[in-house]
């Protein structure tokens, strides 16, 4: 399993239970997408498995940072170094 959730309405909750690879970071990014699409969240908040996490993680985590931005929903991350954050240009939870 690549990852879980939960909703706390209004809040989607997504934990990556291990850092992605090339090979499970596009699916990673599908599930997000398909859960934020089905839950319609005011908040998305991302527990990554690492304060660094892998590239293909991160390019997960974009993914899901530019679905949200395009509509409108705030996603931070729980667990990511300052720096990742930065990087994504988010916000702690």
């Amino acid at each position: 399993m690549l990852i879980s959730h939960a909703v706390r309405h209004p809040v989607l909750h997504v934990t990556l239970h291990r850092d992605l690879d090339v090979t499970n970071r596009a699916a990673a990014a599908l599930q997000i997408q398909a859960l934020v699409q089905m839950h319609r969240p005011d908040r998305v908040v991302v527990a990554v498995p690492a304060a660094d996490p892998t590239p293909a993680t991160l390019s997960a985590l974009a993914r899901a940072h530019r679905m949200c931005a395009s509509l409108g929903i705030p996603l931070a991350l729980t667990g990511a170094s300052t720096r990742t954050r930065r990087l994504l240009d988010t916000e702690s939870a």
